[in-house]
């Protein structure tokens, strides 16, 4: 019988196997407070999408305007997928839209300015 440490142990030995994306982004030079203020405060049942969407691990770093989102996940083009058709993730992006501007050198059809991982010492 597995013990509950066991699986806690095993759920984070997988998700540490998951592949790790980051991204950037950009929020707009007026907006930088109310961004941060916000973010101590995201709705439980946006949390708890994300995480049955499988990202984990998620992490925003801010220098001035831009942000650096770091995260880990199984699929990623899946899980924003299906991110995008969850109504309280459109209500929650709808409501923080109005803190972005555009990211300099993202591509019209990126869905985000992806970074590329170039080293990791785990």
């Amino acid at each position: 019988m597995q013990t509950l440490e066991t699986r806690t142990d095993t759920a984070a030995t997988e998700r540490d196997t998951h592949p790790r994306y980051a991204f950037n982004l950009r929020i707009k030079a007026d907006c930088i407070e109310e961004y941060e203020r916000e973010h101590t405060r995201v709705w439980p049942e946006l949390l708890a999408k994300l995480k049955e969407v499988g990202i984990s691990d998620y992490s925003i770093f801010r220098r001035g305007q831009d942000l650096t989102l770091v995260l880990r996940c199984a699929d990623f083009e899946r899980a924003w997928e299906e991110l995008d058709r969850d109504p309280v993730n459109q209500r929650w992006q709808a409501f923080m839209s109005r803190l972005f501007e555009p990211v300099p050198g993202k591509l019209p059809n990126e869905r985000f300015a992806m970074c590329k991982e170039v080293f990791y010492l785990p």
